[in-house]
């Protein structure tokens, strides 16, 4: 889902625009660079789909790294998230 959850199953996605990652300069012109988050809840440990999500990110050119993985205690899900730049 964009900015927040609308389904929470036992997998999801949230993704959203943050603001502006590395600007470039060229021509006296500005280009600007979408940067962002992907954030995935998963309960499964060592779960194939964060995998999948890196190769999709690969496989668009997609600029990114991982930003944290973290273990959220109130609903005993796996966040990953990954910071990335268009």
């Amino acid at each position: 889902s964009h900015f927040e959850a609308t389904e929470k199953k036992d997998k999801y996605i949230v993704w959203a625009e943050d603001g502006e990652g590395t600007s470039g300069h060229a021509d006296n012109k500005k280009e600007q660079i979408p940067q962002g988050t992907v954030d995935y809840f998963t309960k499964e440990d060592a779960d194939p789909a964060v995998e999948r999500i890196q190769e999709a990110f690969e496989d668009y050119g997609i600029s990114y790294k991982i930003n944290s993985v973290q273990y959220e205690e109130e609903t005993g899900d796996i966040h990953y998230e990954w910071v990335w730049e268009v």
